[in-house]
């Protein structure tokens, strides 16, 4: 059995998707499920129409634009007369009539967001069935189940995987299995999401449960570079990186694989591919079991970070005390530290720009603390760092923050300085 991912950027168009069939038919012979995520920049449109929702502000406009855009790729698909165009009207009218109900907005969020996945899969399936791949569309919601936290929702694993080994390996005996990346259930049946990007963590929770021979996941690069190509011209390719190395890559913010997506995967020793979807003959980048004795310098940048600082009222040095009021209350508002240091007075954490979370934050601990915070700012991880590396980012003018651990140099910068 072998898992597939296919992100946005993959099946963004009808000719990037006659280019994922003509992929995925390579395998017909064999066992597959293919996971996929909404189509090209999907997501995001079906944010901004929520958030025109709740700000009272015109969301239809936006929901037809997003209706034409997967009706345009259909009509280059399919002929007129089609069933999946009724599907889609049906994903659609769903959409309409959620939209006008009075959920709270991470609810809503995930009941509405959800709707890209279902219509990708909906039209892939039906796609792949007019190129006679015997398909089965399969709604992960039946298999994913989670708690109710809405936006990240938090995996059973103990019922998920009880679920997908029941029926799945049957289905996939006689059919590829198309489902959908991000999405899954509580035990009442209400849609949730997995976290933004989560498409490629869907497909390590279905590999791990049915001990896949290995997951792909297919991009628009080559595989794993040491850099964003688009800022180091020279960046390198990682012919094969070991589990705990990616893992980290992940955490300190590189965008390739959804951080959640190796742990699973590491645990069974199943294999993860990352290979380009433009030239899939290309070996890629191959993350599994290995020990690699000198890896080359790996550049990380997270744009859009917010240093927060807490100081002490009174004079006195920061303590124990100080330190888990505030972990108690970033655990409340769920913002997780990218990076954070201290001094005698003072305790200095950066996150990722989410303004509603942060206000909360400073609103719960501003009557302790004396707090000062900056915004736009950038996060440099250097992982594996060499002197020369250390030393040109060093004689930057713009530096707040600097940390160096034995494998780490890390940066916070202000472009505007």
């Amino acid at each position: 059995m072998k898992v597939f991912k296919f992100g946005g950027a993959s099946i963004k168009s009808a000719e990037a998707i006659k280019n994922m069939s003509r992929i995925i038919s390579k395998y017909a012979d064999e066992k597959l499920l293919v996971v996929v995520s909404a189509m090209g920049k999907s997501t995001n449109a079906l944010e901004n129409i929520l958030n025109c929702k709740f700000k009272n502000k015109d969301h239809l406009t936006p929901l037809s634009e997003l209706k034409n855009y997967h009706v345009e790729i259909m009509n280059q698909l399919f002929e007129e007369e089609h069933n999946v165009f009724g599907l889609v009207n049906t994903i659609f009218d769903y959409l309409e009539e959620t939209l006008a109900k009075s959920y709270a907005y991470d609810k809503m969020y995930d009941q509405t967001v959800s709707c890209g996945e279902l219509l990708s899969s909906t039209i892939i399936a039906e796609f792949l069935k007019e190129k006679h791949i015997r398909t089965h569309w399969l709604d992960a919601r039946d298999y994913i189940k989670t708690n109710a936290n809405f936006r990240e929702g938090l995996v059973d694993w103990h019922v998920t995987e009880e679920l997908i080994k029941h029926d799945v390996h049957d289905i996939a005996a006689s059919k590829l299995i198309i489902t959908q990346g991000f999405i899954g259930s509580t035990s009442k049946g209400e849609t949730t999401t997995l976290g933004r990007e989560g498409s490629d963590f869907t497909a390590a929770i279905f590999a791990s449960a049915l001990e896949a021979e290995h997951v792909c996941v297919w991009k628009d690069v080559p595989g794993i570079l040491n850099a964003d190509p688009k800022l180091v011209p020279d960046a390198i390719l990682f012919a094969e990186l070991p589990y705990h190395e990616a893992a980290e890559m992940t955490y300190y913010g590189a965008s390739v694989i959804h951080p959640k997506t190796i742990k699973p995967l590491a645990n069974k020793h199943i294999p993860l591919l990352v290979k380009s979807f433009d030239k899939p003959d290309q070996p890629g980048t191959i993350i599994h079991d290995c020990t690699i004795d000198a890896l080359p310098p790996c550049t990380i940048i997270k744009n859009d970070q917010v240093l927060i600082s807490f100081k002490v009222l009174d004079f006195t040095f920061v303590n124990e005390e100080n330190l888990s009021l505030i972990f108690h209350e970033l655990s409340q508002v769920d913002l997780k530290i990218n990076i954070m240091q201290n001094s005698a007075i003072s305790f200095s954490i950066v996150v990722d720009n989410q303004p509603v979370k942060i206000d909360r934050l400073i609103e719960a601990l501003k009557p302790h603390f004396e707090i000062r915070y900056n915004t736009g700012l950038q996060l440099v991880t250097v992982k594996n760092y060499t002197k020369e590396k250390i030393d040109s980012y060093g004689k930057m003018s713009n530096i707040l923050l600097e940390q160096i651990s034995r494998n780490n140099y890390r940066i916070l910068t202000s472009p505007s300085l």
